[in-house]
């Protein structure tokens, strides 16, 4: 069975000009590692359907699971849900169980439910909802495409009520150790473990404390059999070097 695999898609000018700074990826990619469903691609695009569209298009005919970010509130630059209903092909909405959630975050729906409101409550058809506890206004999934608020802690809420209800796969594991030798160093060694652990990615991470340069090497794998002998080839092969640098 080939494992889950999953990609992000951010939506919003706001992101590619600067003015914001995505902190909804990372947050995912983190809760996608335990869930073993690894995010492996991630993407940016502006506010224009067009874009949209064929992002959305591209990436869920190629992973798993497909996270959208942003695109999702009242104003007219927020036209995601527009952009995912047209990428499935199907209409587009006010539902009611959408509005009826909706309407809980109001004093007066009848009144305070203007039409701007409301298109927070437009939903493709056939999507299912996405419960939404800090701002009442919900995302949904449409077949593999699960689409969320920008707002971080919005998101993150989102995040928390989605992952239960998806299939992933066995927990990426990790093991880090540090190598106080220079990465130019490390290279032809490093290249040798990996070669001999073709199962276990393992990832070099330079760092310079003080003038001092050195590595973060850090191995993964689902197989911790696979992964723990990964480990114990990186901790020789850096005694190694460090009894060859004494």
């Amino acid at each position: 069975m080939t494992a889950p695999s999953a990609a992000f898609l951010t939506i919003g000018d706001e992101i590619l000009t600067g003015r914001t700074r995505d902190a909804n990826m990372p947050l995912l990619a983190a809760k996608l590692v335990d869930k073993g469903m690894p995010l492996r691609e991630a993407r940016v695009v502006p506010d224009v359907a067009a874009e949209i569209i064929g992002a959305v298009n591209g990436l869920r005919s190629r992973h798993t699971h497909v996270f959208t970010s942003g695109g999702i509130g009242p104003t007219h630059d927020d036209i995601t849900a527009d952009a995912v209903a047209a990428a499935f092909g199907v209409p587009i909405d006010v539902r009611e169980d959408a509005r009826a959630i909706l309407a809980t975050n109001y004093p007066n729906p009848e009144t305070d439910l203007n039409p701007a409101r409301l298109r927070m409550a437009r939903v493709p058809e056939g999507a299912t909802l996405i419960d939404t506890p800090v701002s009442k206004a919900p995302g949904f999934s449409l077949g593999n495409v699960h689409v969320m608020a920008g707002v971080p802690a919005v998101f993150a809420a989102m995040v928390e009520g989605l992952l239960p209800r998806l299939v992933g796969g066995p927990p990426l594991l990790s093991a880090s150790l540090r190598a106080d030798v220079p990465e130019g160093l490390l290279a032809e060694p490093l290249a040798r473990v990996a070669a001999a652990h073709p199962g276990v990615g393992i990832g070099c991470y330079p760092f310079n404390f003080g003038g001092r340069f050195g590595a973060n090497l850090v191995a993964r794998s689902t197989d911790p059999a696979a992964l723990a002998a990964a480990e114990r080839a990186l901790a020789d092969m850096l005694r190694g070097l460090e009894a060859g640098a004494g």
